[in-house]
């Protein structure tokens, strides 16, 4: 059988979430290639894991890829870890699974623990669309113009940010998306400390002002989209469908006020039929 690279992911926090497919993958390839060996290794001793480890982080990767490749083309297969969590998101590999993919090798995930999505799924916003954004700038005003750009956007934002800069980002998020705007915020999910609230931008800036311990540890925040602007044009549609409908058929009401709103005939019809069906 061909080599095949396995992105495997393993626990953020909590040992006991790593998986037996997970275990039973990282011991039966012939290298793991680790963000870092160092962290990896108590991970790979806990259990029981012998497999030769080998660096593959940020400032290697580019230089690595054509040896891991090479080692997949001979018939080694390989396994990709990060420090936690799942390989890519926001962690190293890409150019790896890249590189893999081109060469026609195999890429099998073997999926686990994210922390991006442990958060979405314990706060409380709406799941059914999101968008992962990874960590804001360092830098202030690239930060300011990034959220500037989203501060429109109606699904569910997710962030991944660091305890020092955590306190600046979040009064940056109050500044440019309203103090009023809902966010989550998880911290050390699945360890000792674990926190999990759900409040605005405004009142979590007061939270981890009064609780320095806030700025410590893996932090993610889940902000809910946009949405006045969003209810405001529905509100507006349903008020003219309304009244056309007073007067005209579903077809013509709903042609007329694509018409005058420019919005998708298709859409102004589907709606047109649901006020109607109410």
């Amino acid at each position: 059988m061909s080599a095949q690279l396995f992105v495997v992911a393993t626990p953020i926090g909590h040992l006991d979430d790593m998986t037996f497919r997970a275990i039973d993958t990282l011991k039966s390839v012939s290298v793991i290639a680790a963000e870092d060996t160092r962290t990896s290794a108590q991970l790979l001793k806990h259990f029981n894991i012998s497999t030769p480890l080998t660096a593959c982080h940020d400032h290697n990767e580019s230089n690595k890829i054509d040896i891991l490749v090479q080692r997949l083309l001979k018939g080694e297969s390989m396994a990709l870890i990060s420090d936690a969590g799942t390989p890519l998101i926001s962690d190293p590999g890409f150019k790896l699974v890249r590189a893999a993919q081109e060469h026609g090798i195999r890429v099998i995930p073997v999926p686990g623990a994210c922390a991006a999505i442990a958060a979405l799924s314990s706060v409380g916003l709406p799941s059914d669309r999101f968008s992962f954004e990874g960590f804001l700038s360092s830098k202030a005003s690239q930060r300011l113009l990034q959220l500037e750009k989203l501060k429109d956007e109606t699904q569910t934002l997710i962030f991944y940010e660091a305890p020092h800069r955590i306190l600046e980002s979040v009064k940056a998020m109050a500044e440019v998306f309203g103090a009023d705007r809902p966010v989550g915020f998880a911290r050390e999910i699945t360890k000792t400390f674990e926190t999990i609230r759900k409040m605005t931008l405004g009142e979590l800036v007061q939270f981890i002002e009064s609780d320095h311990n806030q700025q410590k540890g893996e932090i993610v925040l889940v902000v809910g989209g946009a949405t006045q602007e969003k209810d405001m044009e529905q509100e507006k549609l349903d008020q003219l469908l309304k009244r056309l409908l007073q007067d005209l058929s579903v077809k013509a009401a709903s042609q007329l006020a694509a018409d005058l709103t420019g919005i998708k005939k298709k859409i102004a019809y589907q709606r047109a039929l649901e006020l109607t069906a109410d």
